[in-house]
């Protein structure tokens, strides 16, 4: 099975380490902005990032991807059966796919994306605008629902939720963006007992170190 994408997509991010989790092995296949794969193109014609292959079988978006390997590999389950831990873990999925990730697009895209991979300028002020404005009520949000660091939000088993919401944070390290621990010193410590699984933290250790280097 193949996964087009980067993972410094945290939507490519969180099927990598959901697939990890589920002990389910894929091939990332590196595509981007601006020359794309025809692979990544014919698997997701609106370039929705990731997109993924199994065979002759082709999707596009990571919550689509997540539920066919759920259902492909029910074991070990990683969105619940019972309704209303299947709710609350479909919940946080949504929330960090509309609500984390967009803010964290808006800082991402605009100091890292724009300048260092599309050779234009990036607009600062609407990063520092999401920085300032939209990130502090999400993290006050997440201060009041995340559990203790080492404790999963949905159950007391790792889920997508606890995936899906982390895998922003990373974005927002790579950024040097601090979490307060003041203010949210909740959140800092789950989010980096999450991110440091073995699920997660090759991937964001390879990032980083490319990141590091000297635009070519």
């Amino acid at each position: 099975m193949i996964v087009y994408g980067s993972s410094l997509s945290p939507f490519v991010r969180k099927v990598l380490a959901f697939a990890a989790e589920k002990g389910v092995e894929l091939e990332l296949q590196p595509t981007g902005m601006p020359n794309y794969l025809p692979e990544y193109l014919e698997a997701s014609p609106f370039r929705k990032m990731p997109a993924f292959r199994d065979g002759d079988y082709t999707l596009a978006d990571s919550s689509a991807i997540i539920h066919y390997l759920e259902a492909k590999q029910p074991e070990p389950p990683l969105i619940p059966a019972e309704p209303r831990a299947r709710g609350k873990v479909i919940w946080f999925d949504e929330f960090s796919d509309t609500i984390l990730c967009a803010c964290g697009a808006k800082m991402f895209f605009n100091r890292i994306v724009a300048p260092r991979f599309l050779g234009r300028e990036g607009d600062l002020a609407a990063a520092d605008a999401a920085e300032r404005e939209e990130l502090p009520p999400i993290l006050d949000y997440l201060e009041r629902v995340v559990p203790d660091a080492g404790a999963y939000l949905v159950g007391d088993s790792i889920t997508l939720a606890d995936i899906a919401v982390a895998s922003p944070f990373a974005n927002l390290g790579h950024l040097g963006c601090e979490i307060d621990s003041s203010r949210h010193g909740r959140v800092r410590a789950w989010t980096d007992s999450i991110l440091s699984r073995p699920s997660f933290a090759p991937w964001i250790e390879r990032e980083a170190a490319m990141l590091a280097k000297e635009p070519a």
